[in-house]
Order: structure tokens, then sequence, then C-alpha cells
């Protein structure tokens, strides 16, 4: 990987770099290499900025292939002025050298790689004739969820809530679904996605159809939830054991046992359990941006 200057992409160019197809199958292995130890990752350093209560994060990561860092602003009031709640920047540097090779907006893969890993869950975790689809929550990540989600199973049926009810409306007919309540949705769902940025429960345990799967995507900071404790007594996977108990409201509020790293079970190492009701509690790792990166710097550079 060798370059004269830094490659400067921005977000439509990383859009004609990164396809869902190829982002799956890097993301289980990114997983797999994070959980059997193959990489070098610290938490993600997070500032709060206040006001006007935003989040600044830093997340650098050595991997077998590659080393760089993302920083990451969460600013949810910036929904109510019509730009992105996330946003970002990944720096690529030469492992061999440290000379830097690439600087993208990583807002696009922030975006992709969710639902990827999401998707990498859903392959090995749910049903393998799940037909009903539920997605709580009509952002970005819902959009991106559906596109990756329908590549690992083959959905009949799509149902969506959103705490804003037009949201919703206008999400489930882009998308070919029905919009519903909460409850409605999750009521014998296959597949469950919590994509919001709720700071208290949308999911009750009670709502979910045994041997369901549900993909927990919100809820990124340790006062905030998105499951009740009810949902979090089922199997949970996460990411990261560590960033799961110092981050996620979900799991250090509920008191949930981790069963496993998600890749922990896609090498193998523990069963999937995939005939019970599981959740997988995404909370994002810097190994996921550097090996979407990567896709994209090698798909950018070959061109």
């Amino acid at each position: 990987m060798k370059s004269d200057r830094p490659l400067c992409l921005d977000e439509e160019q990383v859009r004609q770099h990164l396809r869902m197809e190829h982002l799956i199958p890097a993301m289980e292995k990114a997983l797999i290499d994070f959980s059997v130890g193959k990489v070098t990752q610290p938490v993600r350093s997070v500032i709060t900025v206040d006001p006007p209560g935003g989040f600044f994060g830093m997340m650098p990561a050595l991997t077998p292939e590659g080393l760089g860092i993302k920083i990451v602003t969460f600013y949810a009031t910036n929904a109510e002025r019509g730009i992105p709640t996330h946003m970002a920047t990944i720096f690529l540097v030469d492992p061999e050298t440290g000379a830097p090779l690439a600087v993208m907006d990583g807002r696009l893969i922030t975006e992709m790689r969710t639902a990827a890993v999401s998707a990498a869950a859903t392959k090995l975790l749910a049903s393998p004739d799940a037909k009903i689809l539920a997605i709580l929550g009509s952002g970005v990540q819902a959009r991106s969820h559906v596109e990756a989600l329908r590549l690992v199973r083959s959905f009949e049926e799509i149902r969506v809530w959103s705490p804003t009810k037009p949201h919703a409306e206008r999400f489930a007919k882009e998308i070919g679904a029905q919009a519903m309540s909460a409850e409605a949705a999750v009521r014998g769902a296959d597949v469950v996605v919590t994509a919001t940025n709720s700071k208290t429960s949308v999911l009750a345990g009670s709502w979910l159809k045994s041997g369901c799967h549900v993909n927990a995507v919100g809820a990124c900071r340790p006062d905030w939830r998105e499951l009740d404790d009810d949902a979090m007594r089922n199997v949970v996977f996460v990411d990261s054991r560590e960033a799961a108990l110092k981050e996620s409201g979900d799991i250090i509020l509920s008191g949930a046992t981790i069963a496993a790293e998600l890749g922990e079970a896609l090498a193998e190492k523990v069963p999937a359990r995939a005939n019970e009701t599981t959740i997988f509690k995404s909370l994002g790792m810097a190994v996921e941006d550097i090996a979407a990166a990567l896709l994209v710097y090698r798909s950018a550079t070959a061109s």
C-alpha cells in the first residue's frame, strides 16, 4: 500500500467504492480478528461537548491489514437542523511506515458497516426461514439495515415504528413496509432492529416471539436504553465485551449476562444458539471502520 500523497475521498466517492455484499463478509472477518486477539483496539475515547450536548469520539485500531483512526461526532440536536446526527472522518496510514494513505468521509461507512455487522449477526443467529422483519426507527440506520438484512434473509413482511409517526409512514412507503405501533411491529417478528436515538426503552421483552433475533444498535451511552430488563434476559451477544461493559446502558443498567462476543460465535469458539431468543448489542468498533475504509481504499486505488 504505497502512495505519494494521501487519497482524499468525500462521501459520494466513498459510496462509489463500497458495496454491502462485499462489506458483510469483511465485517465477519473483522469481528473474528478482534475476538481472537489479532487486533489492538482501545475502547472508544469520548469527550462530551456540553452545550449543546454533543459527543466527540476517537476510535483507533491496528488490524492484521491496516492501521488508522475514526473521529466521530454525535449531536442528536442536528436532527432538528436537518443535518446528520452522526458525522465522521477516517484516517488510514501504512502500517509498514506510518505514512498517511487516505483521509475519507466516515459518515456513510459508519452507517453501512453498522448494518453489515447486524447482517452478519442475523445470518448467524436468526432462524434460516425468518420471514417478518420489524424496524424500530426511521433514520439512516433503519434504511441501511433494510438493505443489509435483505441480503441475508428473504423477508415477506417488513413492519416499521418510529417515535415520529409521519417519519414512520414515509419510511414504510419508501421500502414497501407497514407503519404501526412498536408492540404490533415486534409481536410475531422473526428479526427485530432497534435503531433509535431513544434514551429509554422502546422494546419490551414480553413482545418478543420465542426464537427471534434482535439487533440493538442505538443507546450507545452507559445511561441510555432501548431494551427493557426483560428483553436483556435473553441470550446476549456483543461486538466487544470491554466496550459493552463501559458504554452500553442496555447491558450495564439491566445487569445482563453477556453470552459471547459475536466474533467468538462467528469463529465457532462458542455455539451460536440460533434456536434461542438472541440479542446482539452493537456499539460499533474501530476495527470495523478500518476494514470498511480499506475496501474503499483498495477499490479507489485499483481504479
